[in-house]
């Protein structure tokens, strides 16, 4: 069984396409919990409407009205404590049909008490879905040390199985302040020596629009964008909110991770020298030449 967890604020407008895709899932074991966090639109009565045609259980509940990641963070503790598999949804994609369906084939067979993440590429779409290209492909193997400095996989994509979703439970008190909650999964699955799998086949038209919260990257000018969020100091700010939240959850991390969070700590402290050599010693990555190429920069102008 999966339960599928998305969130909703004034999405009325897109949503019939994402619960059309979600009843057409080839894998049909599911249930839906909705966290509304205060829409003034009709989202609300769709999901209503939805709950009494579509034949799965449905559950409408009402969310902390406190932003898109903490409205994540109560799906994620609504979930409850017994579901093998949770699903996250976004309110404006649609999903493939097989996609719940092959993100299981992936999991499933993994040890049952380890913490485990699915987490993959997306097709871009316009505000009417129609496919544009594919989000990057990353081939380094997903890891802590790739986690503290980039996110590989939109919340849209992930799905968790239950020893993730405990230590998601777990921690979401610590969480709040953080930059995304899939960003933090990734951390926080990967730290504690959990299995993340990163599925290069995309399974979600990711929709593009006026109102996306947190776009797409993977043109020249979001990766301009994001060179002068890094040189304005933003990327330190994520860095700093994230950190506070995993050294909070200090206990759940393997001695491994906790190592290289201290050498993580010490990138943003220190002489230029010492903020390198201690880049050398956590061996933080991304996933790109050119993603490298900025966090080398960002290392010596003292904004990781």
């Amino acid at each position: 069984h999966v339960a599928i967890l998305l969130a909703l604020y004034n999405g009325g407008g897109t949503l019939a396409d994402q619960l059309e895709s979600i009843a057409g899932q080839t894998h049909t074991d599911w249930s839906l919990i909705v966290s509304d966090d205060g829409s003034s639109d009709d989202g609300p009565d769709q999901v209503s409407a939805f709950a009494g045609s579509c034949g799965q259980p449905v559950r409408l509940i009402t969310g902390p009205g406190q932003g898109f990641v903490r409205n994540f963070l109560h799906l994620l503790q609504a979930a409850g404590p017994s579901v093998p598999f949770a699903a996250l949804s976004d309110q404006d994609d649609a999903w493939l049909p097989s996609k719940v369906f092959r993100a299981l084939n992936f999991l499933r067979d993994l040890p049952t008490g380890r913490p485990a993440l699915y987490a993959g590429r997306t097709i871009i779409c316009d505000a009417n879905l129609k496919p544009l290209r594919k989000s990057p492909r990353f081939d380094l193997p997903p890891s802590f040390n790739n986690a503290l400095v980039q996110s590989i996989g939109g919340g849209n994509t992930m799905v968790l199985n239950r020893a993730a979703l405990d230590l998601a439970q777990a921690t979401a008190r610590h969480a709040g302040g953080v930059v995304a909650h899939d960003w933090w999964l990734y951390q926080l699955v990967s730290g504690a020596g959990g299995h993340v799998v990163y599925d290069p086949e995309p399974m979600v038209l990711y929709r593009q629009h006026g109102s996306n919260l947190i776009g797409a990257n993977d043109t020249l000018f979001a990766s301009g964008s994001r060179l002068a969020q890094l040189i304005r100091g933003r990327f330190r700010d994520w860095n700093s909110a994230n950190l506070q939240a995993l050294e909070a959850c200090y206990y759940f991390l393997t001695p491994k991770s906790r190592q290289t969070l201290r050498d993580f700590r010490q990138v943003r402290n220190g002489s230029l020298h010492e903020r390198r050599a201690a880049l050398r010693r956590a061996r933080l990555y991304r996933q790109t030449l050119r993603g490298n190429i900025a966090l080398s920069i960002a290392a010596a102008m003292n904004r990781v």
